[in-house]
């Protein structure tokens, strides 16, 4: 015990001496200062918690506003010509006039080429001649009819229209057989690319162009479950390529599936695109985005947010005490999140400070900078 003493006693000597040598350190002093500030500064009798703090807790409060949230979907798809053809040869032969060039513009009804139709021309004047012979056999028996002459019965002039017939109808299929020797194009369009050219031998179904008008693109492309709800004929579609970058074409809904997809859970949507400036090619590919604003729902900060057994939670403040109201979490954005309570419009909910807060804790509003309640 008393080497113990002198030990103790030799150490506060020497922390003397240093003292007087080299002075207080600050960091000693600076504590030793605040320790005294605070002490004589506390008022007798003040209530204080468990660790010396005050039992009101500081908060942010701020009041619970609606906002609309808009919904974004974006998605991948494709587009072609609204309206489009395959020109497919119904008819074999040779070609002898062509004229399919490629990114040609061309109008419903013009030539796109021609076959080899000497043997149709003959057929059909084969035909014509056998309609007018018939034709003359019919005048002939109607005007010895006429003429009382009882020659002509009943049953020849009867015979001899329903050859006129047989014959008219003759003449007509050759010159739909004529016709077919001849290509037109279906609509109006730009051709595409063709490699037909004049003597080769077209086979009946063999491609010969095809046909794009692009004035209108008519965009698919898929939209998973969740979202089924933007879903409208009618509904503004906004598209961009990497073609044009910062360009956004304009469109509409115009038809979507009945049933959705058993594998990629989703629906197939067509939209058409109006292309009128003829920027945008078939086959192109499109991000697309829909967008729709919701009902106005409460909006706060994710902060205020907080999580017990029950689920989430925000804490609004009445008279300086606090309760707790459990949302439903409905959208996220951010730092706001758009949620569903019971919580009525205007209350003023703990923004900051809610993970300390207890079910009637006492709380105080936090001093802004100059010096007034935030």
């Amino acid at each position: 015990m008393n080497k113990l003493t002198v030990t103790i006693l030799s150490l506060g000597v020497l922390a003397g001496a240093y003292g007087v040598a080299f002075g207080v350190p600050d960091q000693i002093a600076e504590l030793w200062g605040t320790a005294q500030v605070e002490s004589a500064a506390a008022p007798q009798g003040a209530s204080r918690g468990p660790r010396g703090q005050s039992r009101s807790t500081t908060v942010v409060l701020a009041p619970l506003e609606k906002r609309a949230y808009t919904l974004v979907l974006r998605t991948v798809g494709s587009a072609v010509s609204l309206r489009r053809a395959n020109v497919i040869a119904t008819e074999a032969g040779e070609v002898v006039q062509a004229a399919p060039h490629a990114n040609k513009l061309v109008e419903k009804g013009d030539v796109i080429l021609r076959l080899d139709d000497r043997t149709e021309r003959l057929d059909l004047e084969i035909a014509q001649a056998n309609r007018d012979q018939a034709q003359a056999t019919v005048s002939r028996y109607r005007g010895l009819r006429n003429n009382g002459n009882a020659v002509v019965t009943d049953v020849a002039l009867s015979e001899a229209e329903v050859a006129l017939r047989l014959a008219e109808a003759n003449v007509g299929l050759a010159e739909v057989a004529l016709e077919d020797r001849t290509i037109l194009a279906p609509i109006s369009g730009r051709l595409g690319l063709s490699d037909i050219h004049v003597g080769d031998r077209l086979s009946s179904g063999d491609a010969i162009v095809t046909i794009d008008d692009s004035t209108t693109l008519l965009a698919t492309f898929e939209v998973p479950e969740r979202s089924i709800g933007l879903l409208a004929e009618g509904k503004p579609v906004f598209v961009s390529t990497p073609t044009y970058v910062g360009r956004i074409f304009e469109g509409s809904v115009t038809a979507f599936d009945s049933r959705l997809d058993s594998v990629t859970r989703s629906a197939t949507v067509e939209a058409e695109i109006d292309n009128s400036e003829g920027l945008l090619l078939s086959g192109m590919t499109f991000t697309t985005r829909m967008t729709e604003e919701t009902d106005p729902l409460p909006v706060v900060p994710a902060t205020a947010i907080t999580w017990d057994r029950s689920g989430a939670g925000i804490w609004i403040e009445d008279n300086g005490q606090v309760s707790r109201v459990s949302v439903t979490i409905r959208y996220r954005d951010g730092n706001q999140v758009w949620i569903e309570t019971d919580a009525p419009d205007g209350s003023q909910i703990v923004t900051e400070g809610a993970a300390k807060l207890r079910e009637g804790s006492k709380v105080g509003t936090a001093q802004s900078k100059e010096g007034q309640t935030g």
